[in-house]
């Protein structure tokens, strides 16, 4: 006899995701969405999940990822399922799987050919029929790169578009939101965003207008000039008449800790005025990139091979090196970079280890073990950066319009995306979230943690149908301990799988049980 659901969840502690008190009930689901919140029987379905004693709460929205190629390279996205994520915000910092034309797709050669990717696309419509093709573990939704659509009509030459070149950027967005994107970001510290002008980005933000369309920024500066810095986001948004949101907040070094308050007091302001404005964080105080962020803006100048070609000049490695000097006046500052991956093997050794720890390795100064490491790895070095306070951590995850962001990739514990030693953000995010700020420091209430987790995301980016258990909303559910819920991921040790996260849904189908991955490829790609 065929049963009328899929699958119900017994007795679980229900937190529907809007920031209300929980009710202890159960959930029926068929096909992929919420069928109802009720009283059910075991008979009514094929599979029973017992939830008593644990939180049963909307699936978990990585509000700020970077899987854009890990997911084609090995879509099990194990790191991010065990933590109870089911949907991903990618394309951020100015970088996305599309649109890639021209300097853009030499640029992003490298990263491909590195995580053994053999398929190419150039637009998101290629993008979305191949991920559609290779099936996914968890949902994705697409930022339009700020940095491919320069990138594919500019270059990375240090200039203003013309007319016609702004024009053909404002046709290439245009034509990524038809196919699909939910927004446009822009890293505004890489090239080659970091050579666009306010004008420009508000001119691009405009195409946003017409869809209700999000603009998001890793702004220009996160510390020496953070507050003009969100001025800039503030008067892009504003020219343009959108929402906005701020990507990972913070503020880095230890001279800038001061400004928190001021930054915060910026927002407000905004927000009092009428204007949408949220930011993401995730619950670490450190950083990473990659390591070359360390180097003046106009070494980046003409892409890659440029940059390599400056570090082989005696002159121009030396004005390099008298610019880091002025930046790095004692070993304290290179004591908080520690090296997070390189590609040769035989210098593996690195990984995990301080810049002076490396430097006393290779019986040389920090900034010469810098240099060097980036022309014999061709700039493929990712980097920790230890630079934020706790205190403004804490300050910024209690905004009530915070939400919370990997700003990672989803890894595998094996295969070809088991590469360097990452941040532990990668596997710890949401679980260091729940347990270490919710449950340690009681930073808010389990249920406004749900709702940064779930709702507010949702909300801010516009999928609808999503992040809140809800009669007819999407069966992105995740089933997890209160009590027990912590990250394991260590910088030493970043492979390791989260506690207190037994079951997992996508879209109505289980993709973690127990504590297993169950291989389902239930995700989708989500458009606006």
């Amino acid at each position: 006899m065929k049963k009328s659901f899929d699958l119900i969840i017994k007795h679980g502690l229900i937190f529907d995701g809007s920031g209300g008190e929980p009710v202890i009930s159960d959930i029926a689901v068929k096909d992929d969405r919420i069928f109802a919140v009720g009283t059910f029987s075991d008979n009514d379905a094929e599979t029973i999940i017992p939830a008593a004693g644990l939180a049963v709460a909307p699936g978990f929205i990585d509000s700020h990822a970077h899987s854009d190629f890990t997911l084609i390279a090995d879509n099990r996205a194990e790191g991010k399922l065990f933590q109870g994520v089911t949907t991903e915000i990618n394309g951020n910092c100015g970088m996305s799987a599309a649109p890639l034309y021209g300097k853009a797709v030499e640029r992003r050669e490298d990263d491909l050919k590195e995580l053994g990717i053999s398929e190419r696309w150039n637009s998101v419509m290629e993008y979305r029929e191949l991920i559609e093709k290779i099936g996914l573990a968890l949902n994705t939704a697409m930022l339009i790169g700020h940095g491919n659509i320069r990138g594919s009509v500019l270059g990375y030459d240090n200039r203003e578009p013309s007319a016609t070149e702004l024009s053909h950027m404002k046709y290439l967005l245009e034509t990524s939101i038809q196919e699909g994107g939910i927004g446009l970001s822009t890293g505004l510290i890489y090239p080659p965003g970091i050579y666009s002008s306010t004008d420009e980005l508000a001119a691009l933000a405009g195409v946003l207008k017409p869809h209700g369309l999000i603009y998001t920024s890793h702004m220009r500066s996160e510390g020496t000039s953070l507050l003009e810095s969100l001025q800039e986001l503030i008067v892009i948004s504003r020219a343009a008449g959108i929402k906005s949101h701020i990507s990972h907040i913070k503020t880095a070094g230890e001279q800038n800790w001061h400004k928190c308050d001021a930054a915060i007091s910026l927002i407000m302001a905004a927000r009092e005025e009428g204007m949408e404005i949220s930011c993401d964080r995730y619950p670490y105080i450190a950083s990473s990139t990659d390591l070359d962020s360390l180097l003046p803006s106009w070494a980046f100048e003409g892409g890659n091979e440029d940059e390599l070609q400056r570090l082989r000049s005696g002159e121009l490695r030396l004005k390099i090196r008298q610019e880091l000097l002025e930046k790095a006046k004692n070993r304290a500052y290179w004591e908080r970079i520690i090296i997070s991956s390189v590609v040769s093997p035989s210098k593996a050794w690195m990984e995990g280890m301080t810049i002076p720890e490396i430097s006393e390795q290779l019986a040389c100064d920090e900034i010469e073990t810098v240099l060097t490491l980036l022309l014999e790895e061709k700039l493929r070095v990712g980097a920790i950066f230890l630079s934020m306070s706790e205190d403004n951590l804490r300050k910024f995850l209690s905004l009530p319009f915070c939400s919370i962001g990997s700003d990672s990739s989803a890894r595998c514990f094996d295969g070809p995306t088991r590469l360097g030693k990452p941040h532990p953000r990668t596997f710890g995010t949401f679980p260091r979230f729940f347990g270490k700020y919710m449950r340690g420091e009681r930073l808010m209430p389990l249920t406004e943690a749900i709702r940064r987790a779930t709702m507010l995301p949702a909300k801010i980016f516009g999928l609808t149908g999503r992040g809140q258990i809800k009669k007819g909303y999407s069966a992105d559910i995740v089933i997890f301990d209160p009590d027990t819920i912590s990250d394991r991921a260590t910088f030493e040790d970043p492979f390791l799988k989260p506690a207190g996260v037994p079951y997992v849904l996508v879209n109505g189908a289980v993709a973690v049980w127990e504590g297993e991955l169950i291989k389902k490829f239930s995700g989708r790609m989500l458009t606006r």
